[in-house]
C-alpha cells in the first residue's frame, strides 16, 4: 500500500485546491480499481496508484506541452522519482497516443515512454472510463457522451476519442466480461 498512498498524497497535493473535480474524478478512479484487485493480483496496487495520478499534468505547475498525460509522466518521473511502469501507464492511458497524434506530440511521447502492457492499460482505462468528472460510476456510453459535450465535436479531444472509441469499448468491455466471469465462478 505504500505506492498506492504516495500516489494518493501527491494527486491530493497537485489536484485538491487548484482542480477539485479533476481530484474528485481521481478518487472516483481510484475506488474502481479497488474492485479490479482479484483480476489484477500484484499489479492491483500499481493499478491504484496510476488511478490517482492519472490526470495530474493538469495541475498548472505541471503544464509543459499542454497535454496532461505527458506532462504528468514527465513529471512523476523527473521530479516524483515515480516507477518507470507508473509512469508508461499515465503517459498512455485512456488512448493518449491517439490524442498525441492530433496534437503533433505522439514523436515526443514515443521518445519519452514505451507504452506499458497492454493488460494494464486496459484496466487503467476501465477505470476512467467508468467513472464521471464527479468521481461517481457511469456506463462507458455515459462517459463518452460526457467527453464530446463537455469539449465539442470539432475538439481535438472529441476527434481523438471518436477515433478512440474501438480501442476504449474494447478494453471496458473485456474487464467487464472478466469481471462477469469471476462473479459465475465465486
Amino acid at each position: 500500500m505504500e505506492l498506492a498512498m504516495w500516489a494518493t498524497t501527491t494527486a491530493r497535493d497537485l489536484l485538491i485546491d487548484e482542480l477539485p473535480h479533476r481530484w474528485a474524478h481521481s478518487a472516483g478512479v481510484a475506488g474502481r480499481s479497488v474492485g479490479l484487485r482479484s483480476l489484477l493480483g500484484g499489479n492491483a496496487e500499481l493499478i491504484e496508484a496510476a488511478s490517482w495520478v492519472h490526470d495530474v499534468g493538469y495541475a498548472a505547475p505541471l503544464v509543459v506541452s499542454g497535454f496532461h498525460p505527458l506532462d504528468g509522466a514527465v513529471y512523476l518521473r523527473d521530479m516524483a522519482g515515480a516507477d518507470g511502469l507508473l509512469c508508461r501507464l499515465v503517459a498512455y492511458h485512456t488512448c493518449a497516443d491517439i490524442e498525441a497524434d492530433e496534437r503533433g506530440l505522439l514523436k515526443e511521447l514515443r521518445q519519452e515512454f514505451e507504452p506499458p502492457p497492454a493488460d494494464l492499460l486496459r484496466a487503467l482505462t476501465y477505470c476512467d472510463l467508468t467513472t464521471g468528472p464527479s468521481g461517481r460510476h457511469v456506463s462507458v456510453d455515459e462517459r463518452l457522451a460526457e467527453i464530446h459535450a463537455r469539449y465539442g465535436e470539432e475538439h481535438l479531444v472529441s476527434r481523438s476519442i471518436r477515433r478512440a472509441t474501438p480501442i476504449l469499448l474494447e478494453a471496458v468491455r473485456s474487464i467487464e466480461g472478466q469481471l462477469a466471469e469471476e462473479a459465475v465462478t465465486e
